[in-house]
C-alpha cells in the first residue's frame, strides 16, 4: 500500500499468497490502531504552491505555545507543525504559490496571533523528496 494506496486487496492477497479476508482484516485492524492512514496526497508544486519554506516562530509566554500551535494546524498553507528545542518554539512547514503569499500568510495570519513574538523565515531553494516516509509496519513489532 505504500507504493499505491489504490491497490485491490485481491492483488495483494495474490502476491502474498494469503486470502483477500486476510488483507481486508489486516487493514481494518491497522487503521482502527492508527497504525495505518491511506490518504489521497496533492502535489502543492502540481497546483501553484511553489514556494515551500519553514517558519520558526517564538512563542511569549512559554504556556501559549500549545495554543499557538493549535492555531496553526488548522491554517491550510501549513503541512507540519511542531514545537521545537532552541531558540524558537515551532516550525511551521508551509506551502505558498509564492513571496507575496508567504508574506501576507506571516503578517496576517501568524503575527495577530497572540503570544507570537518573532519568527524566522526560511525557503527552501530545491526541494529533493517530499511526501510521506516509508516507516515500515515492521517498526511497530508487528
Amino acid at each position: 500500500l505504500q507504493q499505491d494506496g489504490r491497490a485491490a486487496f485481491t492483488d495483494i492477497a495474490t502476491k502474498l499468497q494469503v486470502s483477500h479476508g486476510t488483507i481486508r482484516n489486516r487493514v481494518n485492524r491497522l487503521q482502527e490502531e492508527q497504525l495505518l492512514k491511506i490518504i489521497g496526497w496533492v502535489n502543492p508544486q502540481a497546483v501553484g504552491y511553489r514556494l515551500p519554506a519553514n517558519i520558526q516562530i517564538a512563542v511569549e509566554p512559554p504556556a501559549r505555545i500549545r495554543e499557538v500551535a493549535l492555531q496553526l494546524v488548522d491554517l491550510p498553507e501549513a503541512r507540519f507543525v511542531a514545537m521545537m528545542s532552541g531558540e524558537y518554539d515551532l516550525f511551521v512547514d508551509v506551502n505558498a504559490r509564492d513571496i507575496k503569499h508567504l508574506t501576507e500568510f506571516v503578517t496576517e495570519f501568524i503575527y495577530p496571533i497572540a503570544g507570537v513574538t518573532r519568527t524566522r523565515i526560511n525557503m527552501y531553494l530545491e526541494v529533493f523528496k517530499i511526501g510521506p516516509s516509508k516507516v515500515s509496519l515492521s517498526a511497530a513489532n508487528r
